[in-house]
């Protein structure tokens, strides 16, 4: 039990300032009653959610350790209760970071944005997007959204992030719209996007719509790579840009095909052959000016450690299913797990500054 609360004493010392206050302006603690602070609120609720106890074993253990006495059915209402409290301390953590990193940063800021979908179990549970974007080279995260995935605005799309100039944005393909381009566009920043061959539309500069299979063709060599610049014709205006290819080898085509292949199979269609076509080269677009064409595609690449971040969430936080069953209470409790990897995030920036016995590394050698 001392380990214990030692354990959260230095946990209580990585929250935002002002966490308690935050519980009140938000409403989650408006009556404690059984509860002495808000600190047993939160501890409780991290137990539900860190640690994946259900409500049940929540309270029996919290009355185990005399914090309180209260029912399952009283701590899913202060769940749902939570849910601005949880949502204001992941925000605080966010600026910490944030500004953690603002110290000799690069004046090109570089953003990878993704996107991923959280399951209510459940043949009819429903679906939430968490929409999440990270730092180079930092890989601290600097925006988060939880949002359904059904209803107007709700699909992937830039322009539900916050843009500033001189940003360099990476995105997938399913971010790879005209609109989301020109929104970032318009806001001094740029974009660097797979390409959605299907979706995808350019022009040259004479104004002729380009025909992308047809500048391809000219890659026929393993690694042989390939630059156009082409124009994206916007709701307002138009967007100049560099389209940018490689030929995959003949291993990575073996393997796209096969993907395909398994797909189709699954959702019993069938691949059309510039589909297979467009599998053979990895194609992305961008808006900078800025470095070469192998630049560019090394640069892309990097956008794999968004996909390492989400693995991170759903294996180490669990992120992967929601144990709840209203709108409410399946929001606090992905606030919740973001809490934990904001927390985790945040210990690992000044776990430098931190010996084993919990002291300063400065203080630990005076003693």
């Amino acid at each position: 039990m001392r380990i214990a609360e030692e354990n959260w004493n230095v946990l209580v010392s990585l929250f935002p300032a002002g966490w308690q206050q935050m519980a009140r302006q938000a409403g989650a603690v408006e009556r404690l009653r059984s509860f002495q602070s808000p600190e047993v609120l939160l501890r409780m609720l991290l137990l539900h959610v860190a640690k994946g106890y259900s409500l049940r074993e929540t309270v029996v253990r919290a009355k185990l350790a005399n914090w309180t006495d209260i029912s399952d059915v009283a701590l899913l209402k202060h769940l749902r209760k939570g849910e601005g409290w949880l949502r204001s301390l992941c925000v605080g953590l966010l600026r910490e970071n944030v500004a953690y990193r603002l110290e000799g940063s690069p004046s090109r800021t570089m953003r990878i944005v993704d996107g991923t979908i959280v399951k209510e179990p459940g043949k009819t549970g429903s679906q939430w997007r968490v929409l999440y974007s990270i730092k180079l080279p930092s890989l601290v995260c600097d925006f988060f959204e939880v949002s359904a995935t059904i209803g107007e605005g709700s699909g992937e799309s830039l322009n539900r992030l916050p843009v500033s100039p001189q940003e360099l944005i990476l995105a997938d393909a399913g971010y790879c719209s005209v609109a989301g381009i020109e929104y970032v566009h318009q806001r001094g920043a740029d974009v660097l996007v797979r390409v959605n061959p299907q979706s995808f539309v350019a022009y040259s500069a004479c104004g002729r719509r380009i025909s992308l299979l047809q500048r391809l063709h000219t890659l026929t060599k393993v690694g042989q790579f390939g630059e156009w610049r082409v124009v994206l014709h916007g709701h307002s205006s138009s967007c100049v840009g560099r389209l940018c290819a490689v030929r995959k080898s003949d291993c990575a085509i073996q393997q796209a095909f096969r993907r395909l292949q398994r797909k189709a199979s699954k959702k019993q269609m069938i691949t059309q052959p510039g589909t297979l076509e467009f599998a053979k080269y990895v194609i992305v677009f961008t808006t900078s000016s800025c470095g070469s064409t192998v630049d560019v595609l090394r640069s892309y690449r990097m956008r794999w450690q968004i996909e390492l971040a989400f693995k991170r969430l759903k294996s180490l936080a669990q992120l992967g299913h929601l144990p709840k069953h209203d709108e409410r209470s399946s929001r606090a409790w992905l606030y919740g797990k973001l809490l934990v990897a904001f927390l985790a995030q945040k210990l690992i920036l000044i776990g430098r500054d931190i010996s084993p016995s919990i002291y300063p590394l400065s203080a630990w050698w005076i003693m």
